[in-house]
């Protein structure tokens, strides 16, 4: 099951050289958004996938499944507003963060999965494809 490696996009262009030069000297300007922390263990007849989501809603975390990837995508939206008492801001804040996987499902039985959220864990259980064994047959001699 190779596949259970999370998918990434290969930077080996070479006009794109200096600018994955400078994003490793200076460091990529979304470094302060790490992706979410996945572990992944062999059950033997499934995989349990188990994704670190705290402070998640479960309405704000999407999976989607689409030409053999299983994507995870949470979304968190946080407003704070204080006004006076005419109405005026005196201090608004707002925070938005998006987080994003993809995982290569081949070899997994996508009608089976399933998935569930508690207390921040995203638990996805997925059974592995039984293995296509040819059918036997007798070949009559005439």
């Amino acid at each position: 099951m190779f596949g259970m490696i999370p998918f990434s996009r290969r930077d080996d262009n070479m006009f794109d050289l200096f600018d994955n030069f400078e994003k490793n000297f200076f460091g990529s300007s979304n470094s302060s958004m790490p992706a979410f922390r996945t572990d992944i263990r062999d059950l033997g007849d499934k995989f349990l996938m188990e994704a670190e989501l705290p402070g998640f809603d479960k309405e704000d975390i999407q999976l989607d499944l689409k030409d053999g990837f299983l994507t995870i995508k949470a979304q968190h939206k946080e407003a704070q507003d204080q006004k006076d008492s005419q109405g005026s801001y005196i201090r608004r804040e707002r925070r938005l963060g998006t987080f994003a996987r993809a995982f290569d499902i081949s070899g997994i039985d996508e009608a089976g999965i399933t998935a569930s959220y508690t207390n921040g864990i995203l638990s996805l259980t997925l059974p592995k494809q039984a293995p296509v064994v040819p059918a036997a047959r007798q070949i009559a001699i005439h």
